[in-house]
């Protein structure tokens, strides 16, 4: 059944030393959100004591990774030789295509405070088996909604246009605001629409529905045919808001490999567990991490459970 208004709760884990991570999608009751197959929520935590952040080298195919940095620094390092430090207020976007490998990590110099948003993309069949590609977006647009600053991450909102570069028609906005705000957001009407609470706590309204109040961690999915959102706080919070038109491919999600079927999953795993195809990661000091066995299945529009 496609709900007009859902109201979803992360999962929450640990990741090395503390850190906690809110997995929004996929959840067991909404996989996607248009190409969105992947959100992660990393924070806020202190990182001012051992390592911090340190995810070893990794292989991914079939889709797009984007991270939000909020607070701190995460140095990226991938098989195409880019190197690059991720900073507050902008984005990095990887494109697997038919395969790419990279680490990421706290740099030794380091604020104390980490948080970030880390989302996958589904390549869409035209594109899924292009080649690889890295990009670094370090201005991305900005502006004023009823008291919260909006950063438009992907899409169009209004008169502006993200620079980042997508393959499939979506939206991602960060709203932050740092006392009480409320504003108002047309949405596309062919979209559907999900909104996660990074920080604080916001009640969000659409025409037609009671308004609901959501607490950090909160997921709210909004189906095609909603034209508005409504979004009020009272006192310091942020907000994610990604959109997109639904996904009609059959995806398969599997550890860090977007593909069509179990086949091409088996294919990309036995691959990289012997160092093959996927390029190699230098700089990062540390192993490696291995892919797991796949399982016997994997079926459905978006099947098996996402892990870094």
């Amino acid at each position: 059944m496609n709900f007009p208004l859902q109201r979803l709760e992360a999962r929450s884990s640990m990741l090395g030393e503390g850190m906690l991570i809110r997995r929004a999608l996929p959840h067991r009751e909404r996989r996607m959100i248009g190409a969105w197959c992947f959100l992660d929520h990393a924070g806020p935590v202190d990182v001012s004591h051992g390592q911090g952040m340190r995810v070893g080298p990794h292989p991914h195919i079939g889709l797009q990774t984007f991270s939000w940095l909020i607070e701190g620094e995460v140095l990226h390092r991938d098989s195409l030789g880019y190197e690059q430090m991720l900073l507050p207020g902008q984005v990095n976007l990887m494109t697997a295509g038919r395969g790419i490998s990279h680490s990421e990590e706290s740099p030794a110099q380091r604020s104390p405070n980490l948080q970030l948003a880390q989302l996958w993309i589904a390549l869409p069949e035209s594109h899924r088996h292009m080649a690889p590609a890295f990009e670094h977006y370090p201005v991305l647009p900005r502006c004023g909604v009823g008291g919260f600053e909006t950063t438009l991450l992907v899409g169009e909102f209004g008169p502006q246009r993200s620079p980042v570069q997508v393959f499939t028609p979506l939206l991602a906005i960060d709203l932050a605001c740092s006392d009480a705000a409320q504003g108002t957001l047309p949405l596309r009407a062919d979209f559907e629409h999900g909104l996660l609470v990074l920080e604080g706590s916001v009640q969000v309204g659409v025409p037609g529905l009671p308004a609901q109040d959501l607490q950090a961690g909160t997921l709210i999915y909004m189906a095609p045919d909603t034209t508005e959102l409504t979004i009020s706080s009272t006192a310091a919070a942020r907000v994610l808001l990604i959109g997109g038109e639904p996904f009609r491919e059959n995806v398969v999600l599997w550890w860090n490999f977007v593909a069509r079927n179990r086949a091409e999953i088996a294919a990309a795993t036995e691959a990289w567990n012997a160092r093959t195809d996927f390029g190699e990661v230098s700089g990062y000091i540390g192993e490696a991490l291995n892919a797991p066995p796949v399982p016997a299945e994997l079926k459905g529009s978006l099947a098996g459970a996402a892990a870094d």
